[in-house]
């Protein structure tokens, strides 16, 4: 007995429609070519066939009909290759289309982590470990999750340091878009910088031939490429695209190189240029200094933050307003955003901090600053006063932490309304005031001294979707956190460059040892006479030199003020480590209740390496392995 499953392949044919009847399948939905259906039946039948039921399931997928839609194109592309290539998968199924992609994937998958890891090997494992961890990586940060352990990876101790200024005003932001950099400060100044690259890259061997000489010497400060100031004499001229006020407050690159955008106090978010700095259009819309600015990760839409109390959101590629969110009851200092359509923000003096989500039209409230004041009796120690949320920076689309006033560094987590974690006096407390700083008197009581305060965070960044967050304040230092395994704690790592700094502070006392023992030994003032008394001055000098070097140590490696922090990847995924670039003054970005009159305005970059790896590492985890299996 046959049936459709055991009839011979060729007798399994479906019921057609007869050739009087008219088609009542589907009408093509195609380009109309104006001629008859008998015209253009040759053409069809001249092409090769394709299998009838991987035809009929594209048309069930797209929705158009194959005949009329495809013909012409293979007219067209007859003898261009993409022609070959679509006339070759004409005929796959949507699965056939889906695996081949797939395969195309992982096949560039397998030649980017080859390149990335330079002690990748042949061996099948190997190879699949590597390729299941990028996979791994590819979904997380397209699900907006923490993918990327670096804070182990990176060697934070060793970064070297390059300071540089230049005759300007406090340097209140800074961004990055490698390898240029871009400064906005208080007197008015957009400045463009272009950075160094690695030392091993800056002298290329060109010739297989040895070099003769030796090569040069690296170079490590940037180099200024051009410029733009604000005009205040502007400031009634409607049609002008620039700033009018002195004080540019932010300023940020987009991914793509094409626009820089910076907010000053005189109500205008200027969009630049990338590549003059020539003013290309002035927004108006903020009734407020415009304090901060986010771009959205991969995109041209920006949010700028104000004074005003608001949020708006804006798209550089058709150069327009979109929307405004409202919630904020003070001004807002900081935002920021990530690859999602969302952005964080916090409102200084109502201690919030607002999770906006765009498309939905809502937001997440989350209150801080509630604390308990304690009073203690020992005076160093300071009491824990309710501090203003000043600084905010996302990890990932869940997670992102704050920074206040009162140096307290919180992980906020979009599920809870509390802080997960709180670091209270992140960079420690300022030294207690003298009494006679205090007071007029000429003896005056220890007990008109205040309580020492904590230092407030100033800056705060994160490297997005990853465990690093680097915080700035007015200690002299750059300070590393991580976030630990179960995202639940904020944990120290250390200081930025502090055994480089240690190494250059004993090179720069040795060199001055030299040149003093020179010095005396050409003036000839060593006496055998005198010899005890010399040694005294000796040891006396010696003391002093390491009080010095004790200053210089608690001094830190920067001086003056963190306003803003800066990072990019150097290689191919941070293969090379990370470039961080820090902006610093005498005076805070957004007012001048604290100075710093040894500060210097400028800025400085930090090159992190990674952290070597071992030559044996291969062979002894192969060692290990043979061992377990014995």
């Amino acid at each position: 007995m046959s049936s459709f499953f055991t009839a011979p392949a060729g007798e399994k044919k479906r019921k057609r429609a007869s050739a009087n009847e008219a088609p009542q399948k589907r009408v093509a939905t195609g380009k109309s070519t104006g001629k008859p259906a008998s015209a253009r039946a040759p053409a069809a039948k001249s092409r090769p066939a394709a299998p009838k039921k991987a035809v009929e399931r594209d048309e069930s997928i797209s929705g158009s009909d194959i005949d009329s839609d495809d013909g012409d194109h293979h007219i067209e592309r007859e003898d261009g290759s993409e022609g070959e290539e679509e006339s070759d998968h004409e005929g796959e199924t949507a699965a056939e289309k889906r695996l081949r992609l797939a395969q195309r994937y992982l096949d560039k998958a397998r030649q980017e982590v080859e390149l990335e890891d330079e002690y990748a090997f042949d061996a099948e494992q190997i190879d699949r470990d590597l390729l299941a961890e990028r996979l791994q990586e590819d979904v997380a940060e397209a699900k907006g999750k923490v993918y990327r352990q670096l804070a182990s990876k990176l060697d934070f101790d060793k970064a070297a340091h390059t300071q540089f200024r230049w005759n300007s005003g406090t340097v209140t932001s800074v961004s990055v878009c490698a390898p240029y950099a871009y400064t906005t400060t208080k007197d008015g100044y957009l400045t463009k910088w272009k950075l160094q690259d690695l030392p091993k890259n800056q002298w290329p061997q060109t010739t297989k031939k040895k070099p003769k000489k030796p090569p040069a010497p690296p170079k490590k400060k940037p180099e200024r490429v051009c410029f733009n100031r604000a005009n205040p004499t502007k400031a009634k001229d409607k049609t002008y695209q620039g700033h009018t006020n002195a004080a540019i407050l932010t300023v940020r690159a987009s991914a793509d190189g094409k626009f820089v955008v910076t907010g000053g106090a005189d109500k205008r978010m200027v969009v630049h240029d990338a590549e003059t700095l020539k003013p290309l259009r002035a927004f108006t819309q903020h009734r407020d200094a415009v304090t901060s600015l986010a771009f959205r990760r991969g995109t041209n839409q920006i949010f700028s933050a104000s004074k005003d109390r608001t949020v708006k959101v804006w798209s550089l590629d058709e150069l327009a307003y979109v929307e405004t969110l409202f919630g904020h009851q003070d001004e807002i200092p900081d935002i920021d955003a990530l690859a999602g359509e969302r952005c964080v923000s916090v409102g200084a003096r109502d201690r919030t901090a607002r999770y906006w989500k765009v498309p939905e039209e809502s937001q997440l409230v989350f209150r801080g600053g509630v604390s308990e004041k304690k009073s203690h009796k020992n005076r160093d120690q300071a009491v824990n006063h309710d501090g203003t949320m000043d600084q905010v920076a996302m990890i990932d689309d869940e997670l992102f932490v704050t920074g206040d006033s009162a140096g307290t560094l919180a992980l906020w987590g979009i599920n809870r309304k509390k802080a997960l974690f709180t670091q209270p006096c992140a960079h420690g407390i300022d030294p207690p005031l003298k009494p006679t700083e205090v007071s007029a008197d000429a003896n005056p009581d220890e007990s008109v001294v205040p309580t020492p305060q904590p230092r407030a965070i100033t800056a705060l960044r994160t490297i997005p979707y990853s465990d690093v967050i680097l915080s700035g304040s007015w200690d002299g230092f750059v300070r590393v956190w991580r976030l630990s395994e179960d995202k639940k704690k904020i944990l120290p790592v250390g200081v930025l460059g502090s055994s480089t700094a240690l190494q250059q502070l004993d090179q720069a006392e040795a060199q001055k040892q030299k040149e003093e023992a020179k010095q005396k030994a050409k003036e000839g003032k060593e006496l055998a006479t005198a010899s005890s008394g010399e040694e005294q001055a000796d040891d006396e000098a010696s003391l002093d030199g390491s009080q010095d070097k004790k200053k210089k140590q608690e001094s830190g490696l920067i001086r003056g003020i963190i306003n803003d922090i800066a990072i990019f990847e150097r290689g191919n995924r941070g293969r090379d480590g990370i470039c961080i670039v820090v902006a610093t003054g005498k005076e805070m970005r957004l007012g001048r209740w604290k100075y710093m009159k040894e500060g210097r305005n400028g800025a400085t970059i930090f090159e992190v390496p990674k952290v070597a790896k071992r030559a044996g590492a291969k062979g002894e985890e192969s060692d290990d392995e043979e061992e377990d299996e014995n």
